[in-house]
């Protein structure tokens, strides 16, 4: 039996091959490379059963696809009622007996198998294109040893585990899952897709109906026949509103449909798009490091897994977002000049030239040429510029100066940093999504320290250090005597991640913070909009 299944499942392989990875009329597979290349390399022995009888490790699998919501997973993405079924059948004394539908579960298992242990090592936030099963090198150093290892040695969570980040905010956060979904509102709810395409009245009654529906599913009572005129729509929303103690303006806006859309199901999408966010991290993260959580509005300091220092900050505005990445401090500017970024002057400056040529004294700022030589801003025709000037703008240093009294600079195409602020009356906000994009950090005091430190214990006995770490203050205040500036290079760079996490574990309980970027949001539309938890069997 186990050789006509060997042979069965060659033939369905080949077929795949050729035909888009169909081994039956309705049922393809998605890791086709990943599987082929497996069986080639053991050829074409089946593994999860043995002399017609299920091995013990198709039950285990089984059951954890089948609990899939608890990792983060979603059964249906694997087949899991096809492969339920099959295991079902395949008990049965005279389905047994039937070669192909052993070779059929035999390959739905391991493509299941194959396409978990991506996604739970690459995640699921990328193009299928850039997906590691269509990576050759990927298959042979990743995808067949982790399924031989799992089929030689039967260890299958030890195994699972092994797939996985190993960061403690990633299994914190993956440990609330199942208490989330004992708890969760089940109730599948019509999803809003906004804004609608303007002047497309099509799209716009679409979005209406969809909007009514969702109303209607809130409990809101509607004694409509056919779809409300504008006034019938603003009584609805009013109606909702009020349900929810909210403002009841009868506005259709973001607002609304944010809290709409806010159902478990759609956190929960959340919940797994942020353990995947964790998987695109490195597999080991330094041994020192910096984390800037956007959504938090937190940076952190981590030797190991203990927290070093913490400080509240403030990030891009949506408009003028904060990008995630990673990079490493390499110097720490103190009492640092602020060049204006073209955006800004694009934006905001040049629009204000225009009205008044005192625009930039009065906000402490000056015009340099391409020599570095002061321009008298009223000698200048602004009305002739529309896309940029000629000109860089600048603003002194100081505690005037928008950066405050410290920068930390590090490599990236974006042109940001961290820094102080001159505007520190803003930490107290509880959302502080306020600037054009660079970071400014509350205890920055603190964070030159520690990076100082760790730089001083790394370099060699004979290096000359330019100032003490905890006598950064000091030597701001001497600098400001003289009126100079100083750039300190470190001789040993400071890992840094800017990340954006918007569900975090923190002092026993699950916060799932504001999408404040709508990144979230875009995930979610990409990857997971058709995603559902219900009930498959």
């Amino acid at each position: 039996m186990n050789s006509a299944i060997s042979v069965d499942i060659e033939t369905r392989l080949r077929f795949a091959e050729k035909n888009n990875g169909k081994i039956e009329d309705t049922l393809s597979l998605s890791c086709l490379e990943a599987v082929v290349a497996f069986y080639k390399s053991n050829d074409f022995v089946p593994v999860w059963s043995d002399s017609m009888k299920w091995k013990p490790l198709s039950d285990s699998f089984l059951n954890y696809i089948g609990k899939g919501l608890e990792e983060g997973l979603f059964p249906a993405d694997y087949k899991y009622k096809t492969i339920f079924l099959l295991h079902s059948l395949l008990k049965d004394s005279l389905r047994r007996k039937d070669v192909a539908l052993w070779s059929v579960a035999e390959l739905l298992y391991t493509d299941a198998f194959m396409l978990i242990a991506r996604d739970l090592s690459q995640g699921r936030l990328q193009p299928d294109s850039l997906s590691w099963h269509h990576n050759d090198q990927k298959i042979k150093e990743f995808f067949i040893p982790i399924f031989t290892m799992l089929t030689s040695t039967s260890k299958f969570r030890q195994t699972i585990d092994s797939l996985q980040p190993v960061l403690q905010p990633y299994l914190d956060l993956k440990s609330r899952l199942r208490e989330f979904l004992d708890s969760m509102d089940r109730t599948q709810y019509t999803y809003l897709s906004y804004p609608y395409k303007q002047n497309d009245e099509k799209d716009s009654i679409q979005f209406l109906n969809k909007l009514r529906k969702r109303l209607v599913e809130s409990g809101v009572k509607d004694s409509f026949s056919i779809l409300p005129d504008s006034l019938g729509m603003v009584s609805l929303v009013k109606q909702y509103q009020i349900k929810r103690n909210l403002n009841a303006d009868g506005k259709i806006g973001v607002d609304l449909i944010d809290k709409l859309n806010n159902s478990d199901l759609e956190k929960y999408k959340r919940l797994v798009i942020t353990l995947d966010r964790y998987k695109e991290l490195p597999r080991t993260m330094p041994e020192k490091y910096i984390w800037v959580n956007l959504p938090q509005y937190f940076l952190s300091m981590w030797d190991k897994d203990s927290l070093v220092m913490s400080s509240k900050i403030i990030c891009g505005k949506p408009s003028t977002q904060t990008p995630t990445l990673s990079s490493a401090i390499s110097e720490i500017v103190l009492l640092p000049t602020w060049t204006v970024p073209e955006s800004i002057i694009k934006k905001e400056m040049l629009p204000g030239l225009k009205r008044n040529s005192n625009y930039l004294s009065k906000k402490g700022l000056y015009l340099l040429d391409s020599k570095g030589q002061r321009v008298r801003a009223d000698s200048i025709n602004w009305k002739k510029y529309s896309k940029g000037i000629p000109y860089r703008v600048q603003q002194g240093s100081g505690d005037a100066n928008a950066l405050g009294v410290i920068k930390f600079n590090f490599s990236n195409p974006y042109a940001v940093y961290l820094h102080d602020t001159n505007q520190r009356y803003l930490f107290k906000n509880s959302k502080r999504a306020l600037s054009h994009g660079c970071v400014r950090v509350q205890e920055w005091h603190e964070l030159a320290r520690q990076i100082l430190r760790y730089d001083s214990l790394l370099r060699n006995p004979a290096d000359t250090l330019l100032f003490r770490p905890d006598s950064v203050s000091s030597f701001i205040s001497r600098l400001k005597a003289n009126n100079t500036r100083k750039i300190v290079a470190l001789k040993n760079y400071f890992p840094l991640y800017i990340c954006y996490y918007s569900c975090i574990y923190e002092n026993g309980e699950l916060h799932i913070l504001d999408d404040v970027y709508k990144l979230d949001k875009m995930l979610r539309d990409k990857y997971f909009a058709s995603k559902t938890i219900l009930p498959f069997l």
